[in-house]
């Protein structure tokens, strides 16, 4: 058989048959790739190294609100001036336990008492949650505003504070007492609606937030109108006195302060 279709090599140029190509070196077992051996490496983060076990439970996390305003929260009520004043034996009232209920006797005359000197500390008096506190300042306010009329006009200025005081606690008890307290005092006198205009900032706040706040019923009936304890309706008697008594400028600053309000005398 020829080399080629163009004849046979020369002999000289013709390869030995005795050379033969030499094996490869045996690898080591330690140098055998991974395909050969069929092993998985350990890649990062797969490992045990380094890292604890533990057989408890893993503990359930705790789901997360949206945290609340707290607009209407109620808040802490502070120690009131009428409790120190009743406690050191200062304000001349006590209280006369009948049959029939209990009821406040005077020392003295309501008609001579320095109003810039107990009045206010009454009227601090409304916050109290507690008897005979809370009795005594809610009746002694109801009894000085029955006597002293007109009188009232000149002490406007120094009942503020207490009133915004008691509103500003936010609890349902002590806003419905200081309304109903609120309407007494703007009915003393004809004057006193007007004298109350340029406060309506420090008073009307609370009443916009707790202005829709009314008991929901149902078809149920609330036998407890009698008790005027609604917030809604007391807060709305309350902005329609202000507003009959406040003169011209009344509505519009009722209007600016609650913007949902509408008016009871131009309509």
């Amino acid at each position: 058989m020829k080399h080629s279709p163009f004849g046979d090599y020369p002999k000289e140029k013709m390869p030995k048959k005795d050379t033969e190509i030499e094996p490869p070196a045996p690898i080591e077992n330690f140098a055998a790739s991974i395909a050969i051996k069929g092993n998985n490496i350990l890649k990062k983060g797969s490992g045990l190294g380094g890292k604890t076990s533990s057989k408890m439970n893993k503990k359930k996390q705790i789901q997360s609100f949206a945290p609340k305003a707290g607009a209407i929260k109620k808040r802490k009520i502070p120690i009131s001036e009428f409790r120190k004043y009743y406690d050191r034996g200062d304000l001349p009232i006590f209280i006369d336990h009948m049959g029939s209920g209990n009821r406040i006797d005077w020392k003295e005359d309501i008609a001579t008492l320095d109003l810039h000197h107990y009045l206010p500390v009454f009227f601090e008096g409304i916050r109290e949650l507690n008897d005979p506190y809370r009795f005594l300042a809610i009746q002694g306010t109801y009894d000085i505003l029955d006597k002293a009329g007109g009188k009232v006009l000149s002490v406007i200025p120094q009942l503020i504070i207490p009133i915004k005081t008691a509103l500003n606690t936010r609890d349902p008890n002590i806003i419905a007492v200081t309304l109903k307290i609120i309407q007494k005092l703007v009915l003393c006198s004809e004057s006193i609606g007007e004298a109350l205009v340029p406060y309506y900032r420090q008073i009307l706040p609370i009443f916009n937030l707790f202005k829709n706040y009314n008991s929901n019923t149902g078809d149920k009936i609330d036998y407890g109108q009698r008790k005027k304890n609604n917030l809604g309706e007391l807060i709305q008697d309350t902005l329609e006195l202000l507003e009959t008594y406040g003169g011209e400028d009344a509505f519009i600053n009722i209007k600016y302060m609650i913007p949902t309000y509408e008016s009871c005398v131009l309509t």
